[in-house]
């Protein structure tokens, strides 16, 4: 446990620390070796499911998962690996998209609020709140003022979850410029991935320094104790996957979920034949 705890520190932002990016390697893999990990992932989704019953059964507290990446960062395959095998009752994925109408008539955090998982539930934001930090940002679709004041109203609104009993995990899965490109390419070679590409993914990835130093502010501003970021190497899947399991099950285990207590009585009763 100390070993997985050690592992799992090098990854998680202290509040208020300054992040530069270019300190963590997309690359690494340090404390376990990929065959280890995919023997240990069968392990690690059986433990999960567990803490997911607990949850659902005792159905006073809750988990966000917010997933941030930039394009072919891998947020689609992390939740069908990680949490796809788990009772679909008790998982609910939102992605978030361009705002509709009747979400442009709200505030910026309405949208996303109303999505927040229900007692017993796991919910995982594919993209999240925060891209009113990111694409907003580097594309100046909301005035500077706004935008200096939302990473203090996203703290305020992730206090207010986690006060209400709603556990928030918060992983960006970091890739290296070099392996999205590699991504891109094989969805433009792979008919069976031509579907995902699109020729916007050019355009945002000509902006990759822009996109970088925005989640290095949001990073930097936006990781407090009660929702803590974690910067996840994702060049490599296995690797991705295994320590986000690893973090999740860590964390639903210190959520210490109880089932409820059985109806007085029922050692008492004989089923009828």
């Amino acid at each position: 446990m100390d070993k997985i705890k050690t592992i799992i520190e090098k990854f998680q932002i202290a509040p208020g620390k300054d992040v530069d990016l270019k300190k963590f390697k997309p690359h690494v893999t340090p404390g376990i070796a990929q065959a280890e990990a995919e023997l240990e992932m069968p392990v690690l989704i059986e433990k999960l499911d567990k803490l997911q019953q607990r949850l659902y059964a005792e159905s006073k507290q809750s988990l966000l998962v917010v997933i941030q990446a930039m394009d072919t960062g891998g947020k689609d395959g992390l939740i069908r690996h990680v949490f796809g095998p788990l009772n679909v009752q008790g998982v609910r994925v939102t992605s978030f998209k361009v705002p509709s109408k009747e979400e442009l008539s709200h505030d910026y955090l309405w949208r996303y609020h109303k999505e927040v998982p229900p007692f017993g539930m796991i919910g995982i934001f594919n993209r999240s709140h925060y891209e009113s930090l990111l694409v907003e940002r580097v594309h100046k679709l909301a005035p500077k003022e706004a935008l200096k004041r939302r990473y203090d109203e996203i703290n305020a609104f992730e206090r207010y979850l986690t006060a209400s009993n709603v556990k928030i995990l918060k992983f960006y899965l970091h890739i290296s410029k070099e392996e999205q490109k590699k991504r891109l390419e094989e969805r433009l070679k792979d008919p069976d991935k031509n579907w995902k590409f699109s020729a916007a993914d050019i355009a945002e990835r000509k902006l990759w320094p822009d996109y970088q130093e925005a989640f290095e502010k949001l990073l930097s501003r936006c990781s407090t104790k009660e929702a803590p970021w974690y910067v996840i190497p994702s060049d490599h899947k296995w690797y991705r996957s295994w320590l986000v399991a690893t973090i999740t099950g860590l964390t639903m285990h210190n959520m210490d979920c109880k089932f409820p207590k059985a109806e007085e009585g029922i050692d008492k009763i004989k089923m009828p034949d």
